[in-house]
């Protein structure tokens, strides 16, 4: 019988994403003034072929750090959906089964619409993926706000049709 490595101090499950990432997950958060950072586990479900993470894994671990990292630290957006509109990313290095993936991200620019945001991925602290992203800013959400089928529900004024 495995031993799964622990989950390094001060993160937390990340309740976000819908049944996609509570699927695909989990991901841990740690939020500590300023600092936020995301990550996981690469467990064999995240794995491709070569026992290496898979790529689409880290793409969508990349598409929740950079809004995540954005609505807790740029209090102006609100808590808001982030709708992708772009995400590029860099693969640096592999992520090999059971290593810890964690990304830090900063948010560039915010405008009244849409918000950039960069980060940098490390697996058991080595750089892994580059990434940076725009968001849309969209209707209001937290996590109270996701249905039972993990669909946002707006929430606000304008959520009631009037």
């Amino acid at each position: 019988m495995s031993v799964k490595p622990p989950i390094p101090a001060g993160f937390a499950p990340l309740a976000m994403g819908g049944n996609f990432m509570r699927h695909n997950g989990p991901l841990y958060l740690m939020h500590q003034g300023d600092v936020v950072k995301l990550g996981f586990r690469v467990l064999e479900q995240h794995t491709n072929p070569m026992g290496n993470l898979h790529g689409g894994m880290m793409a969508s671990f990349c598409d929740m750090l950079l809004p995540a990292t954005a609505l807790r630290t740029t209090p102006e957006i609100g808590p808001r959906f982030l709708p992708t509109i772009s995400l590029q990313i860099d693969y640096l290095a592999p992520a090999p089964l059971g290593c810890w993936v964690e990304g830090e991200a900063q948010t560039l620019r915010a405008t009244r619409s849409l918000v950039f945001v960069q980060g940098l991925v490390r697996a058991d602290g080595t750089p892994c993926a580059r990434v940076s992203g725009v968001f849309k800013i969209g209707p209001p959400y937290s996590p109270e706000t996701e249905n039972s089928v993990g669909n946002v529900r707006p929430s606000g004024p304008s959520a009631s049709g009037q």
